[in-house]
């Protein structure tokens, strides 16, 4: 039997000295966001848990959207962080039929690898993709993702960035795509959403959230 997906909004306290350090840092964000679960999950905790997440601005302020396999809770984090409100996706999950249209957010890392032959980098150098190629990409993903897009508006947002605890540096470049599409392959939908979509999904991206449309 395939596990449920739990959706939750942790609305960020903008006074907390936690939040503006988590913020600033996408390691310690999404350490951050592995606090709502078990410890003990092992190497693939972030993998096992089904986490995904990105940073959400919302009317009340700064949010951070995580789904997940297990339903979270709240108690590891610090009194003044935020609150945290979750549900369950299955009635979303239910009506994810060929033929619905539905509206689409996902914050991605759109990238490419280079060709063994390249002038543009290192061969097999994973590099961003910014602009039309990063619309191209999207649609790509879209279409094996079991959507047909009908409108697309992207947004260039500033980089996933943060160090690692062996000091190296990590980032990654992060494009918005929103739009309306209708749902082609039910299941091929279901399974990227529980997957996540693209690179760099322990740092905020490839979470793919839909509403009825």
């Amino acid at each position: 039997m395939t596990s449920p997906l739990w959706i939750t909004q942790l609305s960020l306290n903008p006074g907390s000295r936690d939040v503006i350090r988590d913020l600033g840092d996408t390691v310690r964000l999404h350490q951050r966001v592995m606090t709502l679960f078990p410890s003990g999950l092992g190497q693939q905790a972030r993998h096992d848990a089904g986490v995904l997440f990105r940073i959400e601005e919302t009317r009340s302020g700064v949010a951070v959207l995580v789904q997940s396999v297990l339903e979270p809770t709240a108690g590891a984090l610090p009194d003044t962080y935020g609150t945290v409100r979750s549900k369950a996706l299955t009635p979303l999950i239910d009506a994810l039929v060929p033929g619905r249209r539905v509206r689409y957010r996902i914050i991605a890392n759109a990238t490419r690898k280079l060709g063994v032959n390249t002038t543009a980098g290192k061969p097999k150098e994973v590099v961003p993709l910014h602009g039309a190629d990063a619309d191209a990409w999207w649609q790509r993903q879209a279409e094996s993702s079991g959507l047909v897009l009908h409108t697309l508006e992207s947004v260039s947002l500033d980089q996933a960035s943060g160090t690692r605890r062996d000091r190296n540096r990590v980032v990654h470049a992060r494009t918005r795509f929103d739009g309306l599409a209708t749902i082609s392959d039910a299941t091929a939908l279901t399974t990227r959403l529980r997957a996540g979509i693209g690179r760099g999904k322990s740092y905020g991206c490839g979470l793919l959230t839909l509403a009825p449309a």
